[in-house]
């Protein structure tokens, strides 16, 4: 088993390389890496930094649904449970994106604790990157429709940690304010 600064360490240095030269949607599409780093920092401040595991997951939530990356790596290279809460969070990208948001509906009351952890720690992120100055009409319309699936999607999340709920809460109220103010 790794120390904890290493495995974060670890996870963070995998996570750049496996995501290296992707974009991410929104913030004119900054590298990908930069929303992994958002992810695993909100969590290691909601947490004040007592889970490394979850952490480290953190930085690999997308590691399996975006890369080559397999549960089977992430189980030898940190931990059965870092690997089992990426899994957790992995979408199967077989599926219609619509089928894919509704099962994310469906299945947050069902995951573990940390595995809600992350799915809130995404949405932040994901909401506070399509949040702009002056949008686009689809600019507008992508935050709407991504911040109403998002709190559908967090409702079944919550209650494991109030600060993270609260910082989702006023993120989902940044996108309502932004939207107000442009129109939307």
């Amino acid at each position: 088993m790794l120390p904890a600064i290493r495995l974060i360490s670890e996870a963070a240095e995998l996570a750049a390389r496996r995501h290296n030269g992707m974009a991410r949607k929104g913030r004119g599409g900054e590298p990908h890496i930069n929303h992994l780093a958002e992810v695993a920092n909100l969590l290691a401040t909601v947490t004040e930094g007592t889970d490394a595991d979850l952490v480290a997951a953190g930085w690999l939530h997308d590691s399996i649904e975006d890369t080559e990356t397999t549960r089977e790596e992430l189980a030898n290279k940190f931990s059965e449970r870092v690997a089992g809460l990426v899994v957790e969070c992995t979408d199967d990208m077989s599926l219609p994106k619509p089928v894919r948001r509704q099962r994310q509906i469906e299945d947050a009351p069902h995951k573990s604790p940390g595995a809600k952890l992350i799915k809130t720690a995404d949405k932040i992120s994901n909401i506070g990157a399509r949040i702009v100055p002056h949008p686009s009409k689809d600019e507008r319309g992508d935050l709407a429709d991504y911040a109403a699936w998002a709190d559908k999607v967090v409702a079944g999340c919550r209650g494991i940690n109030s600060r993270l709920d609260r910082i989702f809460d006023d993120t989902i109220e940044r996108a309502r304010t932004a939207l107000a103010e442009t129109g939307g």
